[in-house]
């Protein structure tokens, strides 16, 4: 697993981390929402509903980092020299996440 000491990482700036950290509290709150409606015996509907609204927020939060990648990490890549390898990492999880 990677982490902030990577060499191919250009670290983020503490107000973009508060910002994941933010919409991923959110996200948290969201789910647990969903768990209540659960235990509550609510609608299907409803709860699908919810299902559909924290998936769209992870979503966002996926395409900020990957948004970020491109512009940051990638463009460190290239730079050092190491930009094929550098593509080739990124779109294979590009090909993850869309699934």
């Amino acid at each position: 697993m990677e982490n902030c000491h990577d060499e191919k990482m250009v670290p983020r700036s503490e107000e973009e981390i508060q910002d994941l950290v933010k919409r991923l509290r959110k996200v948290e709150g969201q789910v647990r929402g969903i768990q209540k409606m659960v235990e509550e015996d609510r609608y299907c509907i409803d709860i699908l509903t919810q299902i559909l609204a924290v998936e769209a927020a992870l979503k966002r939060v996926g395409f900020s980092l990957l948004e970020r990648h491109a512009n940051h990490c990638m463009i460190k890549a290239v730079d050092s020299g190491n930009g094929e390898e550098s593509v080739k990492e990124l779109m294979d999880v590009v090909k993850r996440f869309v699934k």
